[in-house]
This record gives structure tokens, C-alpha cells and sequence, in this order.
């Protein structure tokens, strides 16, 4: 676990002049989190500036902006993302499917409650777009933050429950 290399490695270090590397926290990866957290604001920002202005015109301009400038960074992240190598791939998308479920049965009920009320036209078009890129994103976060610490030796080194399960 984690915690235990931590304290591994304090405890390594307050006896040895050396500390410890631990390979799972030196790996080095792009900004996943950063342009995720970016793109992530930009888009929520165009959310709300459309829903602040229903149900009367909503001038689409600044709403696209947004969406374009967010989808584009999160395109760049994905980019990124898809070039690092050995990284926990399987864990990543283990996660993420069950995150972007979560999040798409969220943006499905928002969407609706754009629906119910009529919202139309090119202001749900915008906004149905916005939930979609709204909705991989978490996904994409929580995928890469629990693949990025993801150490396949912890499973192998678990405690086995009475029948052998790993707990």
C-alpha cells in the first residue's frame, strides 16, 4: 500500500543517509490533472452563463467559445495521456467506465430538466454538447488518479481473506 511505503521510507531514511525512491511516485506524466481541472472550468463556465440567461435569448457566442476552448484542451489531454507509456491501462479504464456511467446518468438528468423546462434550439444544442464533455471528464481524472498510483506488486503482496480473496 501507499502508506506503508511511506512509512517504509521515513522509517529508511531517519536510519540511512539515503532515502528510498519509491518508482511509482518518481514516474513522470504530463499535466493530466492540470488541463483537466482547466478544461473542466472552462466548460462549467459555459454552463452556467447559458442556464444564467434562460429562459430568455442566450447570445451562443461566448457559450461555443467555451465549449470549443474546453473540448480542444481536453483533446490535447487525451493526446498526452494516450502517449504515456507503462502506464496501468487496464486500471484506468476499469475505473473510468464505472465513473463515466455515474456521470453520464448525471448529465442525462440535467439534460432533462433543460428538456422539461424548453430550453431549445441552439442553447440546448450548446448545452447538451457541454454535458457531454462535462461528463468524461471526472471519469478521466478519477481513471488516471488511480492508475497513476496503481503498484501491480501491492495486489500480489495483499493479505488473502478465508478464502483466498483479496480484501
Amino acid at each position: 500500500m501507499l502508506g506503508d511505503r511511506v512509512s517504509a521510507t521515513s522509517a529508511h531514511a531517519e536510519t540511512h543517509a539515503e532515502p528510498v525512491r519509491d518508482p511509482i511516485l518518481d514516474r513522470k506524466y504530463p499535466p493530466v490533472t492540470a488541463l483537466c481541472m482547466v478544461s473542466l472550468a472552462l466548460i462549467v463556465i459555459g454552463g452556467i452563463y447559458l442556464s444564467a440567461h434562460l429562459p430568455q435569448h442566450v447570445p451562443l457566442g461566448p457559450a461555443i467559445g467555451l465549449l470549443v476552448a474546453s473540448a480542444a484542451l481536453f483533446g490535447v489531454n487525451v493526446f498526452l495521456l494516450a502517449r504515456v507509456r507503462d502506464f496501468a491501462w487496464d486500471r484506468f479504464f476499469e475505473v473510468g467506465k464505472w465513473s463515466l456511467l455515474a456521470y453520464a446518468i448525471i448529465g442525462a438528468m440535467i439534460e432533462y430538466a433543460f428538456v422539461r423546462n424548453h430550453v431549445g434550439g441552439g442553447a440546448l444544442v450548446v448545452l447538451t454538447l457541454s454535458l457531454a464533455v462535462f461528463a468524461v471528464h471526472v471519469p478521466t481524472l478519477v481513471g488516471f488518479t488511480v492508475a497513476r498510483y496503481y503498484d501491480p506488486e501491492d495486489e500480489l503482496q495483499a493479505p488473502s481473506g478465508p478464502n483466498g480473496d483479496h480484501q
